[in-house]
């Protein structure tokens, strides 16, 4: 995914080392979970979800959660076929099963169409990176 949208490999290694050690505890304990929809027995798009403590919000008055989409891909053979949007449908019947009414997630230029048609907007985030 990070790839796609311009990053190196090698730029990416440190990233994975640590996302590998950061994911496996997250698998276990059930906070970070997912969908992988196959084609013989091949991983051709995945989506994961985490539901994250977050103060009630004006978007989310009553609630101190929201969830939070990540790691959306399909891969590039498989684009167009509307697997991306079956992800978003299994992760928003979930969120609903579990009675969070807000979803947050970051956008790739080339996914930002999708999630447009799919009734997702724009928020005022902004960010920094200290080093």
């Amino acid at each position: 995914m990070f790839a796609e949208s311009g990053r190196t490999r090698e730029a990416l290694r440190p990233m994975t080392a640590a996302f590998n050690q950061w994911l496996a505890p997250r698998l276990g304990d059930g906070s970070y979970f997912g969908w992988m929809l196959e084609e013989a027995g091949v991983v051709i798009a995945g989506l994961g979800m985490m539901i994250i403590d977050w103060p009630p919000h004006p978007n989310h008055p009553a609630d101190h959660r929201r969830a939070y989409i990540l790691n959306v891909f399909v891969e590039p053979e498989h684009r167009g076929k509307g697997l991306a949007k079956r992800l978003m449908a299994l992760a928003e019947a979930r969120a609903r099963e579990l009675r969070v009414g807000y979803a947050i997630l970051h956008s790739t230029k080339q996914g930002r169409p999708l999630y447009e048609r799919l009734g997702w907007g724009p928020t005022s985030e902004m960010a920094i990176r200290w080093e």
